[in-house]
């Protein structure tokens, strides 16, 4: 687990300078260091392209921001910190007053220290973030200069997919966004954790499922991909995760799909009751990531939220303190491992058919009972061989079975090979 941490820590370093936004070659430059990691698709959808009730934007790039004071001290430097510029600002030259900048001006008084992030990507206009300690200390007389060096032009929007192909089309879909500027938490935690678990599942012999990885802007990027994805993902779907704020120490929230008796729900639940550490689920809002996008009605994809502490419930959300100091890459490195467990146990999860229909299989010509039967009761292996040789007749699935007598599902691997093997029971997806 060290291992991943340090290589997860190795890519956010080189992610981290680069000013992303939904569009742009920021962007680009992003999926090109992910793509070492995970051999995403990359698709291009133009600027004014209809995606459902959304338009694609045109292309923002920028290489240049500064605010000169009075007195001549440039502050607001692009350069030092891309949150100065408010994501897809206007190009703009020109000295003004302060009364006329201050109405550009974005800061957090209740955060003095921190520089906002503040966007503008639907309407034209132009902005500088700054920390509120500067604000309040700028000369109110005098002439300013302003200059944002950015261009505003048709081009197109960038989003990376691919499938991990199993032995059925039925698909578990693992979806983040790509677009926030130099943000940790709540930018690059989660295509990072997509990412290695991608280098994981990929390791995996013999899926049954096969896994959907998307990544994208937020909102019109997910939007873009259902557009142009919208049969495949309707009818292949089975359960699916969005990855967003999972890189702090905080402990594992589930954010729950929008019908409650998903399969999705129903698997996470069980594996986090599982695990030592702490978790909490909070109930389906459409107020949030891309889950607003997949479980739209026309889509109702069982798809939920993994994150440790949620969006905007931590102090540094959106402002140029969630850096590198709030990260967690251990804790980042133990939500891969836990990501794979929820594959596992949906790999294991099917509607198992007991092949010996009336009566009790006879186990003991297979060697699969006690050799003697003087103790009073059976072990647990056989008790839960027995078990599931009864409620495994094709109308209930392994889960209802392991939550009927609190077993782990994944503790059931080897039993439920053994049954395969000896024919006892079938796999629908074999």
């Amino acid at each position: 687990m060290n291992k991943i941490a340090e290589e997860i820590e190795y890519y956010f370093d080189r992610l981290w300078p680069i000013c992303r936004s939904i569009t742009g070659d920021g962007l680009r430059e992003s999926f090109k260091i992910l793509k070492e990691v995970i051999p995403l698709r990359l698709h291009e959808v133009e600027s004014g392209t209809e995606v459902f009730d959304w338009s694609v934007p045109d292309e923002w790039n920028i290489s240049d921001a500064y605010i000169i004071t009075p007195a001549g001290e440039k502050i607001a430097d692009f350069r030092k910190n891309n949150l100065h510029v408010v994501n897809y600002s206007t190009p703009v030259d020109r000295e003004i007053s302060f009364d006329e900048l201050e109405s550009h001006l974005h800061y957090k008084k209740e955060l003095p220290d921190a520089v906002p992030y503040i966007t503008t990507y639907y309407k034209k206009r132009w902005g500088f973030c700054i920390d509120y300690n500067t604000f309040k200390d700028l000369p109110r007389e005098g002439t300013y200069r302003v200059k944002i060096d950015s261009s505003l032009e048709s081009g197109s929007l960038t989003y990376g997919d691919l499938v991990l192909p199993g032995k059925t089309k039925d698909e578990i879909l693992f979806s983040s966004y790509l677009c926030h500027p130099s943000m940790a938490n709540n930018e690059l935690s989660g295509p990072l954790a997509l990412a290695f678990l991608y280098r994981e599942l990929e390791k995996m012999e013999n899926r049954k499922y096969s896994y959907r990885f998307v990544i994208a802007p937020e909102t019109i990027g997910a939007v873009c991909n259902l557009y142009q994805n919208r049969d495949a993902l309707i009818k292949n779907v089975k359960a699916g995760y969005i990855f967003t704020c999972c890189g702090d120490g905080g402990p594992v929230t589930y954010k729950l799909t929008r019908e409650e008796n998903s399969l999705t729900n129903k698997i996470t639940k069980h594996i986090l009751s599982q695990q030592r550490e702490g978790f909490r689920t909070i109930p389906f809002d459409p107020i949030g990531s891309d889950e607003r996008q997949y479980s739209s009605p026309g889509f109702n994809l069982p798809v939920g939220v993994l994150m440790r502490t949620p969006f905007s419930q931590f102090p540094e959300y959106h402002t140029s303190l969630d850096n590198k100091e709030l990260m967690d890459f251990r804790k980042m490195a133990e939500l891969v491992h836990l990501c794979v467990k929820f594959v596992k146990a949906f790999e294991l999860n099917d509607t198992y058919e007991n092949q010996i229909k009336f009566g009790e299989p006879f186990l003991g010509k297979r060697n699969l009972y006690e050799d003697l039967s003087t103790n009073l009761t059976h072990s647990d292996t056989i008790k839960m061989r027995m078990r599931l040789l009864n409620f495994l007749d094709g109308t209930r699935d392994l889960l209802s079975v392991c939550e009927r007598y609190g077993y782990s599902i994944l503790e059931t691997e080897s039993e439920i090979n053994q049954l395969l093997k000896h024919g006892l029971i079938s796999d629908p997806r074999r």
